[in-house]
């Protein structure tokens, strides 16, 4: 699509028509192994993406010590509290939280493809655009460090390999991108597949 156009008015373009399209039986998520959808704990993500000339996507490393996804590669996000208006209140308080990332610096374009893990939740990613460039901070105790990845790169299918592994015994097939030093895989790499497939950013 033409790179005339504002960010917010290309993504929100192009997410909108992306989703008029039924893609629910090529989307990725692992419901396949979930007995009882409804037991999933509600999270959310935030998907934000800077408003530059090559736009890029901030992804945090989890600390190795975490109970849940140790040492992976994820977007800022967590799970939805009863004080939560909605998932996007939740996405923007969880980046506000791990990253020191100001709600008022989001500007919401809407969410995406929902995403089952088989580690128990039920995952509701939030597309926004934030300036380039802000001075975000990790919290110690939920993020190494984050870095901001190019966003044509994620979205790339040529990018996008598949890989097959064993969790809980169970055999799985997942995806992976590589980028510089950063192994994005599974659950993250799974919601970027998804919205790579809403999205015709590279068309």
């Amino acid at each position: 699509m033409t790179r005339s156009l504002d960010l917010r008015t290309r993504l929100s373009q192009s997410l909108r028509t992306g989703h008029e399209m039924d893609l629910d039986h090529v989307l990725l998520d692992e419901r396949h192994f979930i007995t009882d959808i409804s037991s999933l704990r509600s999270a959310a993500v935030l998907i934000a993406i800077t408003d530059r000339p090559d736009p890029g996507v901030i992804l945090v490393h989890r600390p190795d010590y975490m109970r849940n996804h140790p040492g992976q590669v994820a977007f800022p996000g967590g799970k939805i509290d009863p004080d939560d208006k909605d998932a996007i209140h939740a996405a923007l308080r969880e980046a506000e939280e791990e990253v020191s990332l100001n709600p008022a610096q989001v500007d919401i374009i809407g969410p995406t493809d929902r995403y089952h893990s088989g580690s128990g939740y039920n995952i509701q990613p939030v597309v926004g655009v934030i300036p380039p460039d802000l001075p975000l901070v990790p919290c110690p105790e939920e993020v190494d460090e984050w870095f901001e990845a190019p966003l044509d790169f994620v979205l790339d299918p040529k990018n996008q390999t598949s890989h097959v592994g064993y969790w809980r015994g169970v055999r799985r097939e997942y995806y992976q991108i590589e980028w510089e030093n950063h192994r994005i895989w599974g659950i993250t790499a799974g919601i970027l597949v998804n919205l790579s497939k809403r999205l015709d950013w590279l068309s």
